[in-house]
């Protein structure tokens, strides 16, 4: 069983044909257990600038005011959501789509990340309180492919935007899959950013926990993501430039990326 986390920038073009979804039905049509958790930031941008409302990013994070929330939930439950869910169909998958609030699947909490050692409050962004995978392995069990948007909600029912990586690092762990696979727009992870000679081919837990601080921008929960993943149950983490559907089918033989091991 893996878990593949489709990223908002490896994501194509509308109109345009997705090869990374011929790859996932593929491997899913060969018998293969997948949960396709996907993001969706440059297309939150778009809908943000299509509303005249700014954007924010603080330390890898969305600033999310309840404005910001309204286009998030519409872009990443809606929009992103039913295309992906639609182009699995026309390739011959039982795909279901749904939220993370769906069934209580994640259960967040507020977050605010520290910067410059001062605890900041950047809106309604969740953290992982508790997850609940039955209602994937459900769906696993009777051949489904689960596709789901990092939409959250608290004990309370307030919805909160997690981090598509966050979101997908947790739900890996609680199915304690084979692997999880993080498509973004960069090689791996770098020694040395920005060097593209420095990409990392493999690494251990404790090695990647010790290069954590150096990481900034959208590797921050990335980074966080992958070493959640292994502390909850899940077995390996590769993280893989998915740009290209070329690297998400090596990927899935055991190739390419910067894998991360406990």
């Amino acid at each position: 069983m893996i878990v593949i986390k489709y990223g908002g920038h490896a994501l194509p073009k509308a109109n345009e044909p997705d090869e990374i979804l011929s790859v996932i039905a593929r491997h899913h049509l060969e018998g293969n257990r997948v949960v396709l958790v996907h993001g969706g930031g440059p297309q939150i941008d778009a809908e943000l600038t299509l509303h005249g409302i700014e954007k924010k990013m603080v330390s890898g994070y969305r600033y999310t005011t309840p404005e910001v929330f309204e286009v998030v939930q519409q872009v990443l439950s809606g929009q992103v959501l039913r295309t992906l869910t639609n182009g699995l169909t026309g390739l011959g998958v039982l795909s279901i789509g749904l939220s993370a609030a769906d069934a209580r699947l994640i259960t967040a909490k507020k977050f605010s990340p520290v910067v410059e050692g001062v605890e900041t409050d950047i809106g309604l962004v969740g953290d992982i309180d508790a997850v609940n995978p039955e209602i994937l392995t459900l769906l696993l069990e009777s051949g489904y492919l689960p596709v789901v948007s990092p939409v959250a909600v608290n004990a309370s029912g307030q919805g909160l935007n997690v981090n598509a990586d966050i979101a997908a690092g947790a739900i890996a762990g609680a199915l304690q899959v084979d692997e999880v696979i993080f498509m973004t727009d960069v090689a791996g992870i770098y020694r040395n950013w920005p060097d593209i000679n420095s990409v990392i081919s493999e690494i251990s837990k404790a090695e990647l926990a010790s290069l954590q601080p150096s990481f900034s921008e959208g590797m921050v929960p990335k980074v966080k993501a992958a070493l959640n993943a292994l502390e909850s149950g899940a077995k390996k983490v590769r993280i893989i430039d998915g740009r290209n559907a070329a690297n998400l089918a090596n990927a899935l033989l055991g190739f390419g990326g910067t894998v991360v091991v406990p």
